[in-house]
């Protein structure tokens, strides 16, 4: 999932990723929505609230839209730094740092909910930290995948979904439209887990509030293990080959 880059990935490890990853930001993004009513996986809108309300002169509540943004770009930054810090030092996970660092900033706001937390008191905190995660998610997939994978965010998946559907009509060569059906069903695949993602993070919220955002942190936990796993057992058997 995580150890090939580039050119060197299949449809299987970006389908992995995906799976992964986009079910974990539907778990963040309802999280964010029922805690403290503000999206947290992508900052598009975020744009629209800081205008809005530097345009109504209510420039405290635009700077705090401005530093949602600039949170986000900071995970993305924090999350690329250390992947290409160990890459430099021809590490043979460079992407563990940023996978790590995005599992305890999910364990340190679900576990600061344990002992109940005023949501609307620490709105702007538990906002900020989960747009820190998913800037370090966003980015870490873009990098791995050579941005053929987004999980974060569905805009531009449904743009792309739109765009390849309608070339179904138009191409005609099989390997074209082998390759085509692909990219159509990564990216159903990304927008069915992040669904699901959300549903059943929803679920959880209802009984455990943000502690549901443990499920979060061990989806991705998940996935590491399973990543390390897998480069394990390839080493053991090249090596008694």
């Amino acid at each position: 999932m995580f150890r090939h880059r580039g050119s060197s990935r299949t449809f299987t490890d970006n389908f992995r990723l995906a799976a992964f990853l986009s079910f974990t930001s539907g778990i963040v993004n309802i999280c964010g929505v029922l805690a403290v009513g503000i999206l947290t996986t992508n900052v598009t809108g975020h744009f629209a609230f800081f205008a809005q309300n530097m345009i109504a002169k209510k420039y405290l509540i635009g700077v705090e839209y401005l530093l949602f943004i600039l949170v986000f770009l900071l995970g993305s930054f924090v999350s690329n730094f250390l992947a290409e810090y160990f890459i430099a030092k021809k590490q043979k996970a460079p992407h563990n740092a940023a996978i790590l660092l995005e599992i305890f900033t999910l364990l340190f706001l679900a576990s600061a909910s344990v002992g109940g937390i005023d949501t609307e008191k620490y709105t702007y905190p538990i906002a900020t930290v989960m747009l820190f995660a998913m800037g370090i998610q966003n980015s870490l997939v873009t990098k791995v995948s050579n941005s053929i994978v987004r999980t974060t965010h569905l805009t531009g998946l449904f743009t792309d979904l739109g765009i390849e559907l309608s070339q179904l009509f138009f191409y005609k060569d099989n390997e074209q439209r082998s390759m085509l059906r692909r990219s159509i069903g990564l990216r159903l695949g990304i927008i069915f887990f992040f669904f699901l993602g959300c549903v059943l993070g929803g679920v959880a919220y209802m009984s455990f509030q943000l502690k549901t955002l443990y499920l979060a942190a061990l989806v991705v936990a998940v996935a590491l293990v399973y990543d390390n796993f897998v480069i394990a057992v390839y080493k053991f058997r090249k090596r008694f080959k």
